[in-house]
């Protein structure tokens, strides 16, 4: 039987490929690699980054930020630059920061509608899920919006994935996880991790997304709110998710580790880490 631990997933910036080589000896060959899409890169670089990410014998998933895409050019250029290098096969779809959509896509299911992931050979389609919730979307919406996008996927017959943002509440995750399934969605999930990391970096990535970390919630994780330079990782949680999974209640899940504490750091945290 295996465990959350296998077949994990990570994620890079387009600045991390030097850091990906330094420790790409320790992750196993064809891990999947996301590569982001933040307002800081450019196509130049996130192509860049898939690049090596395939070259070092991993499996590139560049992220499509649906309201930063400009026009359906710039998507376009993106696809096919992507295509050139062989890391059109899996992407992530997520609708990005921008309250106000830059272009003409105002959320995620609009890009997976066009059409146009297909025609450059998107063959996987990975989307976002927010087990604490989204401070910007109400619930309601947030389970509706997944569903649409899991029903397009089954009526494109594209196999997909969730990936969740951090959480350090196992509990709420579990019953996030539970309730996807309840509501039809079928897909595997990777519950997004942090890996290890200072408390205070993991308290202010929390805040930025609007995840809640009471005193509570953060000593269940194993979190020191009194020592903010202190580092955790994410043993317990993890050991805990492991423990509460029931394959008939929760479905198909893995692990998505956010490297923000390092890249490095993160792989060789998971190579050494035993459940």
């Amino acid at each position: 039987m295996g465990t959350v631990l296998d077949d994990f997933s990570m994620e890079m910036t387009g600045k991390d490929v030097e850091k990906v080589e330094n420790a790409a000896r320790v992750i196993p060959p064809g891990t999947r690699i996301n590569v982001t899409f933040l307002d800081n890169e450019d196509l130049a670089m996130r192509v860049t980054a898939a690049t090596a990410v395939k070259r070092l014998g991993f499996t590139p998933v560049p992220h499509i930020s649906a309201r930063r895409i400009t026009s359906q050019g710039m998507l376009e250029e993106f696809l096919g630059a992507l295509r050139d290098v062989g890391a059109t096969e899996n992407v992530l779809v997520i609708g990005g920061d921008p309250t106000t959509p830059l272009g003409p896509y105002e959320e995620s299911l609009a890009v997976i509608d066009s059409g146009l992931l297909q025609q450059y050979g998107v063959k996987h389609i990975s989307m976002g899920g927010h087990p604490s919730g989204d401070p910007n979307i109400p619930t309601d919406v947030a389970w509706a919006a997944l569903e649409k996008k899991s029903a397009a996927l089954a009526r494109l017959q594209i196999p997909g994935t969730i990936i969740t943002q951090v959480d350090f509440d196992v509990d709420r995750v579990l019953q996030w996880l539970a309730e996807a399934r309840e509501r039809g969605i079928e897909l595997p999930i990777r519950v997004g991790a942090p890996g290890p990391a200072s408390v205070k970096l993991l308290l202010g990535f929390a805040s930025r997304l609007g995840i809640s970390t009471s005193t509570t919630i953060a000593k269940k994780y194993g979190l020191s709110v009194t020592n903010l330079l202190s580092k955790a990782g994410p043993d317990k949680f993890i050991r805990d998710l492991q423990a509460g999974l029931d394959p008939g209640k929760h479905g198909e899940v893995k692990l998505h580790f956010y490297t923000f504490g390092g890249f490095k750091t993160t792989a060789e945290w998971i190579a050494n880490f035993q459940l």
